[in-house]
């Protein structure tokens, strides 16, 4: 026999038995207690602790309303958990208490910006976030911070790509987490870069680069062919998918930064190559 324990205030008749039919689903034949004042909460974090052992769980952080209203729809039809924030202190609150397996950040918010945030996450943890941000300098600002975000995503944005980089985080995560050793069997090795596509590792003379998942897929095109060149359109393709279309200076600008990262560790590289009007390759080396 289910027995309850109600505060106030008190429940209405119909939401008393739609709670009822869902304690009988999900814990049948077991004691519950409710000793929280709120029938809302209650319900939504009960099914939300259910699910917590069969999926992921998402910190979405946005001042935007409609962001988190559509975003939430999208990644909750997928089978996540969403925890929503307006802003960044009541994020870094949440997290805190109950810690996610992704999040994406809104980088401009009130009280406590998306850079902020993840510098005080990354005092205390190496959680994939995603950033969500209007204009290139932004990232720019952010790559100048060293901050280690994992991706950027430019508004407004294709949800089927924010899910599509979200999955490809997670399994990132889980096979870092499960690394067992340096099998780089079925990596690409050119010269002094070694690319692990599995697990998304790039080094450059034995010394890892922190990239984000659209400049890994850009430097693995190239890599993959040296000597062949690539327009923008097919390095587009590569990193977003022929479905999404992003413009050619977006392109540019990953791969200015990509050389900026590369340059960090070693100022003579020089691998990239620029064919004005056409696109980009990377050097066809005898030694590769």
């Amino acid at each position: 026999m289910s027995k309850f324990i109600l505060t106030k205030p008190l429940l209405s008749s119909k939401r008393f038995r739609t709670l009822l039919e869902i304690r009988e689903k999900l814990l049948p034949c077991s004691l519950l207690i409710i000793i929280v004042p709120y029938f809302d909460f209650i319900l939504r974090d009960s099914i939300s602790m259910w699910r917590v052992k069969m999926t992921n769980i998402i910190a979405l952080v946005d001042d935007d309303q409609n962001i988190l209203t559509s975003v939430s729809m999208a990644l909750e039809a997928e089978n996540f958990v969403v925890k929503t924030y307006r802003d960044g202190e009541d994020a870094l609150l949440g997290i805190s208490q109950t810690p996610p397996d992704l999040a994406v950040v809104d980088i401009k918010m009130p009280r406590l910006d998306g850079m902020e945030l993840l510098e005080k996450i990354r005092k205390k943890s190496t959680l994939p976030v995603i950033f969500l941000t209007s204009k290139d300098d932004e990232v720019d600002e952010l790559l100048g911070l060293r901050l280690g975000a994992d991706d950027y995503i430019t508004k407004p944005f294709s949800q089927r790509l924010l899910l599509e980089r979200i999955k490809t985080l997670l399994r990132r995560q889980k096979l870092n987490n499960d690394d067992t050793g340096g099998d780089y069997s079925t990596g690409i090795i050119r010269g002094h870069l070694l690319l692990d596509s599995t697990r998304h590792l790039c080094k450059w003379r034995g010394s890892e680069l922190n990239l984000t998942v659209t400049e890994f897929l850009l430097i693995e095109t190239l890599a993959r062919r040296p000597g062949l060149v690539k327009t923008r359109d097919q390095l587009m393709d590569a990193a977003y998918g022929e479905t999404i279309y992003v413009d050619d200076r977006t392109i540019d600008s990953h791969i200015k930064r990509l050389r900026r990262k590369f340059k960090n560790l070693d100022k003579n590289f020089d691998e990239i190559e620029t064919l004005y009007g056409i696109g980009y390759r990377y050097k066809n080396r005898q030694n590769s």
